[in-house]
């Protein structure tokens, strides 16, 4: 299983419009390097909801509930997309600032290419990242 990070505008999409709705089609990716890392997603992987915007934060985690397929409301197979539910709110959430002061995300797609709207995450910054959303967490 691999674990992603994939951000949305809470004022288009946020996670309570996730758990309000109980899955949704994650659609409207247009970049290359996203789209691919779309195409490798597996049914059962987890993704980190991020809010960009004014939040920019990590808010909750999502299970990966389909195959990767071509975006039916585009007519182009190019446009993949994927099938996500919410599976659970991050007990706290975790800030843009709180991962670029950490030296454990040194590295990090995210933070280096900071309009990518689909990153993965590797397993050991993943688990920090859960650690660092811990209650009574403020490192």
């Amino acid at each position: 299983m691999a674990n992603w990070l994939l951000k949305t505008e809470p004022d288009c999409y946020s996670w309570d419009d996730l758990v309000r709705d109980k899955k949704t089609t994650w659609d409207g990716v247009a970049n290359a390097l996203a789209l691919k890392h779309i195409r490798t997603m597996q049914k059962g992987d987890l993704a980190l909801v991020y809010h960009t915007g004014d939040e920019r934060q990590a808010i909750g985690i999502a299970e990966i509930t389909s195959k990767p397929y071509a975006d039916p409301k585009e007519g182009d197979d190019r446009l993949a997309v994927v099938d996500l539910k919410p599976k659970k709110k991050l007990a706290r959430p975790v800030s843009i600032s709180d991962i670029k002061a950490d030296k454990a995300f040194a590295g990090w797609d995210f933070l280096r290419i900071g309009r990518l709207s689909v990153v993965p995450v590797p397993e050991a910054m993943w688990d920090h990242l859960l650690k660092l959303a811990e209650p009574g967490k403020d490192e």
